[in-house]
C-alpha cells in the first residue's frame, strides 16, 4: 500500500489535518529551514498524535549526539538524514534510518547500494521542483524507496505513473506558505493518493 509521509509540519492543527486525511507519517524538521521546529515544539505536537502515526525527524550534517538527544525526547520513531552523512554515520542509530539522495542523473542513483538503511528517499536537487522521473523506470531497488522532491496535487498522479514507490514525501506542494500546510491542497493530494492505494 502506498504510504504518505507530510513534511515540514510546524503546528498542531497541520499535524491533525493531514492525519484525518489520510498521512500515515509526519515529518518535522530540525535543521536550517524555513519550516524548522524546536524540540519542545515538535514533543508538544507528537504527544497529541494518536496512535499508529509515524514521527519522523529531519536532520542535516548534524552530530549523532544531538539527533540523539532530540529523538528521545521529542519520542521520534525514525530519523531522516539529508546531508553528506556517510553509510557508517547512518548505522550508529537504533532508530529507524532514511537517507536521502539528490537526484540529478542516472548515475546519482548507484549511492543507494552503499547504505544499508531503512529507506532511501529520493530527492530533487532543486527546492520544490521535480527531478526528471523517468530517470527512475526500471529501478530495482531491494530498500524501500521514498519519493520526494516537488509533488503536489497536479503532479502526483503522473509521478507514481512513472514509478510506484514504497511511499511518498509532500510539504511545499501543499503548503498554503512554508510552515503553514494548505487543507485544500493537501485534500487533493491524498484523494490522488487513494486511487493508488
Amino acid at each position: 500500500m502506498l504510504r504518505v509521509k507530510v513534511c515540514g509540519i510546524t503546528n498542531l492543527e497541520d499535524a491533525l489535518v493531514a492525519v484525518e486525511l489520510g498521512a500515515d507519517a509526519l515529518g518535522f524538521i530540525f535543521a536550517d529551514s524555513p519550516r524548522r521546529i524546536d524540540c519542545e515544539k515538535a514533543r508538544e505536537i507528537i504527544s497529541k498524535l494518536p496512535p499508529f502515526i509515524t514521527t519522523v525527524g529531519v536532520f542535516v550534517n548534524e552530530r549523532r549526539e544531538v539527533v540523539e538527544e532530540i529523538a528521545n525526547e521529542c519520542g521520534l520513531d525514525a530519523l531522516q538524514f539529508h546531508g553528506e552523512e556517510t553509510p557508517d554515520y547512518c548505522k550508529q542509530f537504533r532508530k529507524k534510518v532514511i537517507k536521502a539522495f539528490k537526484i540529478r542523473i542516472k548515475e546519482d542513483l548507484e549511492g543507494l547500494r552503499h547504505y544499508d538503511v531503512s529507506a532511501h528517499l529520493l530527492d530533487s536537487p532543486v527546492r520544490g521542483t521535480p527531478f526528471d522521473w523517468d530517470l527512475l523506470i526500471g529501478l530495482s531497488e531491494r530498500k524501500p524507496i521514498i519519493l520526494a522532491g516537488g509533488l503536489n496535487p497536479d503532479n502526483i498522479s503522473f509521478a507514481l505513473s512513472k514509478f510506484l514507490p514504497y511511499a511518498v514525501d509532500v510539504s511545499s506542494g501543499v503548503e498554503e506558505y512554508p510552515g503553514k500546510k494548505d487543507r485544500e491542497k493537501l485534500k487533493k493530494f491524498m484523494e490522488v493518493i487513494k486511487k493508488w492505494r
